[in-house]
C-alpha cells in the first residue's frame, strides 16, 4: 500500500463519520450536555495523542528543533485565531456561518497536516492519531451542521458541508505524507514540535472552552478521562 492510499484509507471513517453526525445534526441537532459530553471525550483522546505519541519521538531528539518547533506551532495557532475570531465578528448579523465555516476548513487542513506528520513518524503514530481526529470531526461535524439548520440553510448544505470539512483534511494529509516523509531529522523534528503544539491548542483553546460553555457535569469530566484512558488502552492493545 502507497504512503499517499495507506492515509486515504484510515482517514475515510472519519469522512463517513462526518456525513453521518452531518445528518443527524441537520435533522435533529444534539442537545448541549451530549455535545458537551462529545467535546470533553474528543479533548481528552486528542491530549493523549499529543501526550503519548508526539511528545516522546521529540524527546529521543535535541531540543533545539522541539523548541523551534513549538515557537512557529503556537505563532500559527495564534494567527489562525486572530482570523478565526475577525471572521466570526462578521458573520454577527448575518445569520448564515460563513466565518464558522471557513474556521473549520482552517482547522482541517491543519489537522490534516498533523495527521500527515504522524504517518510520517511511523504508521502506528498515524493510525492512533487518525483514530483521535476522527472524535473531533464528529464534534465538528455536529457544530456547523447544527449551525447552518439554525441559520435556516439547506438540509443538503447541512449535510454536505461537515463531508467537505473531513474531505479536506484527508486531502491534506494525503499531501503533507510524501513531502513530510523526505525531511531530515532536525526539520521533522521541528514540524513534531508544531503538531503537538496544534493538538494541545485543539484541546485547551478549543474543545474544552465550548465544552464549558454549559454547565459543567460529572458526567462530562468523567468523559474527559474516559477519552484519554480509551487511546492509551488502545496503544497498548496496538504495541502488544
Amino acid at each position: 500500500m502507497t504512503p499517499i492510499l495507506q492515509v486515504a484509507v484510515f482517514t475515510l471513517p472519519a469522512v463517513v463519520i462526518s456525513t453521518a453526525a452531518g445528518a443527524l445534526a441537520a435533522w435533529r441537532p444534539p442537545g448541549q450536555r451530549l455535545t458537551s459530553a462529545i467535546q470533553h471525550l474528543a479533548a481528552g483522546i486528542v491530549f493523549a495523542a499529543a501526550a503519548l505519541e508526539l511528545l516522546p519521538k521529540e524527546r529521543a531528539g535535541s531540543a533545539l528543533p522541539v523548541i523551534i518547533g513549538f515557537a512557529i506551532g503556537l505563532a500559527l495557532m495564534l494567527g489562525l485565531r486572530v482570523v478565526a475570531e475577525r471572521l466570526e465578528a462578521s458573520d454577527e448579523g448575518r445569520g448564515y456561518p460563513k466565518g464558522l465555516i471557513v474556521v473549520s476548513a482552517l482547522d482541517m487542513v491543519v489537522d490534516g497536516v498533523v495527521l500527515g506528520i504522524g504517518f510520517s513518524a511511523g504508521e502506528q503514530t498515524g493510525v492512533l492519531l487518525a483514530v483521535a481526529l476522527t472524535l473531533e470531526v464528529l464534534f465538528l461535524a455536529l457544530s456547523v451542521s447544527a449551525a447552518i439548520s439554525r441559520a435556516g440553510g439547506r438540509r443538503l448544505v447541512a449535510l454536505m458541508v461537515p463531508a467537505g470539512l473531513a474531505v479536506a483534511m484527508s486531502v491534506a494529509a494525503m499531501l503533507a505524507r510524501p513531502f513530510l516523509g523526505n525531511l531530515g531529522p532536525f526539520a521533522f523534528t521541528v514540524l513534531l514540535g508544531g503538531g503537538t503544539v496544534a493538538l494541545l491548542y485543539l484541546v485547551v483553546e478549543e474543545l474544552l472552552v465550548e465544552a464549558h460553555e454549559v454547565q459543567e457535569t460529572p458526567w462530562a469530566t468523567a468523559a474527559f478521562f474516559a477519552g484519554f484512558l480509551l487511546f492509551l488502552v488502545l496503544e497498548m492493545i496496538v504495541e502488544a
